[in-house]
């Protein structure tokens, strides 16, 4: 070999044991579903409506759905988001039939369907509001990777800490994006028409 071409060789078979050794660690990792899959977002859960009615993830199926998660202690965050949920629904008219627009309580202690059903009077009827038990919110919490926890306030009372996005779910229940509400109504309509 001469002096000119062993520093080729040198500098290939480097090469080669660089890529041989992250192959290897590729593969220790699972491939490319495991490095790049996204975590999921949403999943099976059985909470209450506002009427009574037991209402589950297989139940939103076949529509494109709007969730929020909040509570009706909630002082500006959750009537705003409701209220710009409600001008939307408006704003599709026969449309608004072939979505589900979900409000999910995150405060079970108080948010009995009675209340929920007492506080969606005031919003689009299109609106449906959900509660459970202690247990299965924090199921429905933890499966659409929603942070919510009770801040104690001075008189003795709470409030809650949420996450206060609005979920977009395709008519399969799976996880579009958040739904931008921060613009006209119209606009935000033409977005959800695109889901029918």
């Amino acid at each position: 070999m001469s002096s000119a071409t062993r520093p080729l060789v040198i500098a290939t078979a480097f090469a080669a044991s660089l890529i041989v050794g992250l192959l290897i660690m590729f593969w220790a990792m699972g491939g490319v579903s495991k490095v790049a899959q996204p975590a999921a977002i949403g999943g099976p859960f059985q909470l209450t409506d506002q009427n009574g009615k037991a209402v589950t993830d297989k139940s939103l199926k076949g529509k494109p759905t709007l969730i929020f998660f909040g509570y009706t202690h909630c002082p500006d965050v959750c009537p705003t988001s409701l209220f710009e949920m409600s001008e939307v629904l408006r704003v599709m008219g026969k449309d608004a039939d072939k979505v589900n627009a979900v409000f999910i309580s995150v405060d079970p202690e108080r948010d009995t369907p009675a209340t929920m059903k007492d506080y969606l009077s005031s919003f689009d009827p299109h609106l449906e509001g959900l509660s459970g038990d202690p247990a299965e919110t924090a199921k429905v919490i933890s499966a659409y990777r929603v942070y919510a926890k009770k801040v104690p306030t001075k008189d003795g009372d709470y409030t809650m800490d949420h996450t206060a996005l609005i979920y977009l779910m395709d008519r399969d229940g799976r996880f579009v994006s958040p739904f931008n509400l921060k613009r006209t109504p119209e606009e935000a309509a033409a977005d959800l028409r695109k889901y029918l």
